[in-house]
């Protein structure tokens, strides 16, 4: 379960829109012993062993932002079958992008209407202080991509069930306290 209420994010990579060039900006991410450890304890994992992340920003038409990438990391969890350590890996990738606060609702009408070819488009995300932080898109992918039921390939849950034993019902004491009727009688001599 993650739970990152009050704490600040583990992975920090702010870039400041400002500063990107017109042919846009790469920047490749790897997490610190230190930040792995906060995520871990975050998500509820093992241990995040190794967390990279790779991102193209590229400035767009009225101050929007296109960031693309992936984030691949090896975590370490528990089997939910055999309760043994287990390692997975994550590969999502990061396809959002970004605009002022102030067009947020104009394009998310946009987004919301059907697209010419079908295809699902997400409303952009809220630049927040002329600032994209990195760091943060690369451990919300990294959250998104974690089983929440890890097994080992082979682990099987076989529990077996037998059926109940009628004598052992609770009913069955009431059953043998029941006075059997008499049977009827004949009369004598038809």
């Amino acid at each position: 379960m993650i739970n990152r209420q009050d704490r600040p994010d583990p992975w920090r990579a702010p870039v400041a829109l400002a500063q990107i060039p017109e042919r846009g900006l790469h920047r490749e991410l790897d997490a610190d012993e230190a930040q792995r450890k906060e995520m871990a304890d975050i998500a509820g994992l093992r241990e995040v062993l190794s967390a990279h992340a790779s991102f193209d920003v590229t400035p767009k038409s009225g101050g929007r932002f296109h960031v693309a990438g992936h984030v691949r990391a090896r975590i370490g969890q528990t089997c939910v079958v055999t309760l043994d350590p287990i390692e997975a890996d994550i590969d999502e990738e990061i396809d959002l992008m970004f605009a002022p606060p102030e067009q947020i609702p104009a394009l998310s009408d946009l987004a919301d209407e059907p697209a010419a070819d079908d295809g699902d488009v997400d409303p952009p995300e809220p630049i927040e202080g002329g600032v994209i932080d990195l760091g943060r898109l690369a451990t919300d992918a990294l959250f998104l991509g974690i089983d929440p039921y890890p097994r080992k390939p082979d682990a099987v849950f076989d529990h077996e069930i037998t059926p109940p034993d009628p004598k052992d019902h609770p009913f069955a004491a009431l059953k043998a306290l029941k006075v059997k009727p008499k049977a009827k009688r004949k009369p004598k001599g038809k």
